[in-house]
């Protein structure tokens, strides 16, 4: 019978790939890199929205008539900052492209709001607002509940509170203008 014998440079060879292999994935469930491809568009559109409400809330402190539409557009712009703060570091965490502008159809309604003043204005930019976060809370949720990896799904549900908390605004501003909600 014959004895195989590694040489002392396989075995430190052998030791320090497998050492890298351990490495690299230990790190990559550290970094958030796990998330899936579908975690990976919710962060990305999750950074788009965002920037879309900041925007959008700007637009209302700026041009918004009644008093309740400009306090809820500095929220927006407060509160989406700090959330698309928070979201791009987790982008950065899970390997994916901070985009750096919404949507092209985020941009419509952007640009649509640009063009109005006064009342109509508040009833396009409230209509505006409750579409999106209701859409925004059921994505949210969704990657809050489905996600893969647990730093975007955390995100997630911190997100949803706030969404939550906006809604609740938005719903009361729309009652209050006498607008209709779905």
């Amino acid at each position: 019978m014959k004895i195989c014998k590694l040489s002392p440079l396989l075995v430190i060879l052998f030791g320090a790939v497998f050492a890298f292999a351990f490495s690299t994935t230990s790190l990559r469930a550290q970094s958030g890199s796990d998330a899936s491809m579908s975690d990976k568009h919710f962060v990305s559109e999750a950074i788009k929205g965002g920037m879309a409400e900041v925007e959008m809330g700007r637009l209302a402190e700026e041009k918004g008539t009644s008093s309740d539409v400009k306090e809820f557009g500095r929220h927006m712009v407060n509160d989406h900052t700090n959330l698309g703060d928070q979201i791009r570091q987790v982008a950065s965490q899970a390997g994916v492209s901070a985009p750096t502008s919404p949507t092209m159809l985020e941009q419509i309604e952007i640009k649509k709001l640009r063009g109005l003043a006064g009342e109509e204005f508040d009833h396009e930019y409230i209509k505006a607002m409750l579409k999106d976060h209701e859409e925004d809370l059921k994505d949210f949720k969704k990657e809050a509940d489905t996600g893969t990896s647990s730093l975007v799904k955390n995100a997630a549900n911190h997100g949803a509170e706030v969404i939550s908390s906006h809604l609740s605004m938005i719903k009361q501003i729309a009652q209050a203008h006498n607008i209709a909600m779905k």
